[in-house]
Order: structure tokens, then C-alpha cells, then sequence
């Protein structure tokens, strides 16, 4: 049986090996101590709407447009693949508003792009590519603390030759700033690392012109066009042209993604289809422990171990529980689940919460396969590991009142 002291012993060796490794690399420590890093300068702020348009004005002014024989500008087709938080990869109101004033802007001010829509079809043309990712951050510009405005990162690519054409960055205040989820976004169970949101974010941050395409972001750009169909279809009701587009991704060259595994489930559920959505959150499952790490959006009431009685989403939770606790019966290995919190609270009443919630969600899996209480541990993060941070404990900061199961690299015993 594993037990948290067992589990802190294993990873014991595991922290004395990093410290033997700091302690032997570099040189001679100066009289009086290392040098200590001067803290970055809090970042400059202004408000939302300005905040865009200055980004998207650097970033159009820096992209250069080829000319004709006759000096005139070519025009070039645009897309815009979504803009995305740059922490969880949710679009949100706020990135739509965000698209909605970039495409405003271009039809205004820079005739030499021709915007049309995200779609696969399009993407087989060769158009450039808009991107962007708009990310809480504290007053230093990380993601971590308390989120008191959000960065503006975005680029434009060049599909024909791979590369990054033009980059701009700026900070906006998070005044009228609304980052509730889209519909899709909501409503998906599931939350976890994905290679194809993650050379998305890549693509946009720590790049610059010349550079480029992050490969992880390149190899799915076909598909990514199929997925942003099969959102527009799932937001405006249309479940049933969802499902063949998120199934027809599924088939496509990078189709191995989250949006399309949460696409799938989603769209059965709304559709009535339980076998088939059952059959879609088992591959959630399995991509989640492959990637080990898997979150998923148990509503709990307030400040208990209750899980909210909202008949819609409640009833969801007997199959998720379910399937996440077969699929895991079926893995090696043992399985950590650990609770979070947002951080609104004192700390200590969060850490204490978010334990007991795991330790809930604990029992729920042990009482579907009896054979993982020997094999399971809860832990909580309380509200340490925050991925929106914003501390509104409503829809906009759903993911970090998570729970997430991870595979630990542990002896299964017999």
C-alpha cells in the first residue's frame, strides 16, 4: 500500500540528487554570498481597448507586404486561428472581442489583407496566420500570484515559408475584461498539457520574426481548422455537424488532440448518445494519464466536500467517476489525486479543503474498482497551483477548483 510518508521517502532520493548537481556546478561562491537577482520592474498597464489596438497596430506595421510590377501592394488572405489564454488555452469573451476589433481593424486600416474564415479549406491555400494569446499575469508579467492584468502576445505567420513574419506584446488592465469561457470551453470536463495548444502558445511566446514555427503548432494546422468548425458548430447549437467535424478531425493528421477528445464527449452527451460519450471520456481519460496529468471540473459546493446537486452537470459525474477509475484500474503504476482550490480564502482553510476533496474523490474511485485503495494517494495543493488565478469562484476560474489524478512512477503492489 502506498501512503503519503511512503511517497514523500521515494521522492527523497530524487531531491538530494538535484542538490548534489546544484551544489557541484558553477564556481566559487563570492565574499558576502551569491549575487541576488534584481527584481524584474513591475510591467506598464493600460486600458483593454488600447491595449489591443496598439498591439495589432505594431503588429500590422511591421508586417511588410510584397509589391506588384506596378507598385501596389499585393493582397494576401488572412486567417485567424482564435486567440487562446496562454496558460489554460481557453477561449473566453474576452478573446472573441479581442478577434472581433482586430478583424474591424483590418478591414479598415489595412486593405492589403484579405481576413477569411479559420477553416481547413483555407489553411490548404497558404494564408498567413493570425495567432494570439492573451494570459493573467502579476505586476512582474508572470503567471503565478495574484493576476493583476493580463498580457497581449501575438503573431503573424507565413504558411508558405514556415516562419514567423511579425511579433508585438503589450499589457492591458484587467478593467471590463471579461475572460468567462466560451460555450465549448465551459462546458469540456476535462483539462490537461496538450502538444498542439502547447506550439500554439510556443509559436506566439519567446519567438520572434525569422523564427521558425514551433513544429508541435505546424504539423496540426490542418486539423486546427477542422476543430475551430466544429467549436463555431458545437457554440451555436448545431451538436449533430459538430460531431462529424470533431470525428472527421479525429481521422486527420493531428487530429490526436484535447479539443477533439472533449468535442466528442460533448457532443454525444447532447445528443443523447451515453454509449458513445462513455466510450469519448475513456479516451479522455487515457490521454490525460498518458500525458500525466488529467483535470477535471468536479463542482463541489462551497466550502464542502459536496458535489453540487445541479442535475445537468451532476449527472455526468457516476460515468466520469467510472471510467476514470477503470482506466486507471487497468494502468500499472499508482495514482495521486490532488485537489485545488482558487485563491480566494486564507491559505491554510484552501490546503485543508482541497485535500478533503481529494480524499472524497478518492473514495468515489476506490468504491467503482476496490482494487485502487492500494494504490491510490490524496494530496491538496490548496490554491498554489492556480491556472487563471483571478480568485472569482465562478465560471471564469473553474480550472482551478480541478481535480487532477497523476500517475506516480511507483511499484504496483501485489
Amino acid at each position: 500500500m502506498i501512503d503519503q510518508k511512503t511517497h514523500q521517502a521515494r521522492c527523497a532520493p530524487h531531491l538530494l540528487a538535484l542538490t548534489l548537481i546544484v551544489s557541484l556546478a558553477g564556481c566559487a561562491v563570492p565574499p558576502g554570498g551569491p549575487p541576488t537577482a534584481s527584481p524584474a520592474p513591475p510591467i506598464t498597464a493600460i486600458p483593454y481597448s488600447d491595449a489591443v489596438l496598439k498591439a495589432a497596430n505594431g503588429l500590422f506595421a511591421k508586417a511588410a507586404s510584397p509589391l506588384t510590377g506596378s507598385g501596389t501592394a499585393v493582397r494576401k488572405m488572412l486567417v485567424i486561428d482564435p486567440l487562446i489564454d496562454g496558460a489554460t488555452a481557453v477561449q473566453s469573451t474576452a478573446t472573441q472581442s479581442m478577434e472581433a476589433r482586430i478583424v474591424d481593424l483590418v478591414k479598415a486600416k489595412y486593405p492589403q489583407f484579405d481576413v477569411q474564415p479559420f477553416t481547413a479549406s483555407n489553411v490548404a491555400k497558404s494564408p498567413l496566420v493570425f495567432i494570439g494569446t492573451f494570459t493573467p499575469v502579476n505586476q512582474q508579467g508572470n503567471t503565478a500570484g495574484v493576476r493583476e492584468a493580463f498580457r497581449i502576445c501575438l503573431a503573424l505567420l507565413d504558411i508558405k515559408s514556415g516562419k514567423i513574419v511579425s511579433k508585438a506584446r503589450e499589457f492591458a488592465q484587467p478593467e471590463g475584461v471579461n475572460i468567462t469561457p466560451t460555450k465549448f470551453f465551459k462546458d469540456s470536463p476535462t483539462w490537461a498539457p496538450d502538444p498542439a495548444t502547447e506550439g500554439y502558445i510556443k509559436t506566439c511566446q519567446g519567438t520572434k520574426p525569422g523564427d521558425p514555427i514551433n513544429p508541435l503548432y505546424w504539423d496540426r494546422i490542418m486539423a486546427a481548422g477542422l476543430i475551430n468548425e466544429a467549436i463555431d458548430a458545437y457554440d451555436n447549437g448545431r451538436y449533430q455537424q459538430s460531431l462529424e467535424l470533431y470525428q472527421q478531425a479525429r481521422r486527420s493528421v493531428g487530429g490526436d488532440q484535447l479539443r477533439v477528445l472533449n468535442g466528442l464527449y460533448l457532443t454525444n452527451w447532447n445528443l443523447g448518445r451515453r454509449g458513445e460519450a462513455a466510450q469519448a471520456f475513456a479516451q479522455l481519460v487515457d490521454f490525460g494519464l498518458t500525458n500525466n496529468r488529467l483535470g477535471v471540473k468536479f463542482l463541489f459546493r462551497p466550502g464542502s466536500t459536496e458535489l453540487v446537486g445541479n442535475r445537468q452537470v451532476a449527472g455526468q459525474y457516476p460515468m466520469w467517476l467510472g471510467q476514470i477509475a477503470q482506466r486507471t484500474a487497468q494502468r500499472q503504476g499508482c495514482l495521486e489525486v490532488v485537489g485545488h482550490t482558487s485563491r480566494t480564502g486564507p491559505e491554510p482553510i484552501n490546503e485543508r479543503l482541497s485535500l478533503l476533496r481529494a480524499q472524497q474523490i478518492k473514495q468515489r474511485l476506490e468504491a467503482d474498482a476496490p482494487t485502487l485503495s492500494s494504490r491510490t494517494i490524496a494530496s491538496g495543493m490548496g490554491s498554489r497551483e492556480t491556472l487563471v488565478g483571478i480568485g472569482t469562484d465562478d465560471a471564469r476560474d473553474a480550472l482551478d477548483r480541478r481535480v487532477e489524478f497523476k500517475v506516480l512512477d511507483c511499484a504496483t503492489p501485489k
